[in-house]
């Protein structure tokens, strides 16, 4: 079990946490993120989602850092799947730092309170194609049980909703 720091809480998270973002889906939403902006994955996980994003030719800065610890480098945009236990801790980070973002989260993220209390009619939807099947410890999950979304904060796309 990883564990993470907010100020003085230890966050703890659980083993269901691990699962990576496949490449492709990175590919399916490169042509939203600006070219000439840094990225942070900032939910490093074992390294390939920053990996990915630097071989589709963006600037990235991707280490294996706390997110909720004042971060030393200099970036743009939030790009990540972040852990989904926290997720209620992660937004309110996310209005703390007040970046542009696109995080990948389970559908069910639309309908929580804190996303309405942090980013009230200020974020936008990427829908994917299909149903993601994340990779956990290096194989490809066929079975994934649950829809995800990206939820966009500043990122200017020309709708409030797409369809990848």
């Amino acid at each position: 079990m990883v564990s993470l720091s907010l100020n003085t809480d230890i966050i703890k998270l659980k083993q269901d946490d691990d699962y990576m973002t496949p490449k492709p889906v990175l590919e399916s939403i490169q042509h939203l993120i600006p070219k000439d902006k840094v990225i942070w994955e900032s939910f490093y996980g074992n390294g390939d989602s920053g990996k990915y994003l630097k071989e589709l030719g963006f600037k990235v800065e991707s280490h294996d850092v706390d997110f909720f610890d004042d971060q030393k480098f200099n970036y743009d945009i939030i790009i990540s799947n972040p852990a989904y236990s926290i997720k209620a801790k992660v937004f309110k980070r996310l209005s703390e730092i007040d970046k542009p973002f696109m995080m990948l989260v389970p559908v069910s993220t639309m309908t929580k309170q804190y996303l309405k209390k942090y980013f009230k009619d200020k974020i936008q939807i990427v829908i994917p194609e299909k149903r993601i099947q994340f990779i956990k410890n290096g194989v490809q999950n066929k079975r994934c049980y649950f829809d995800t979304i990206w939820i966009c904060y500043k990122m200017g796309n020309k709708s409030d909703i797409l369809f990848l």
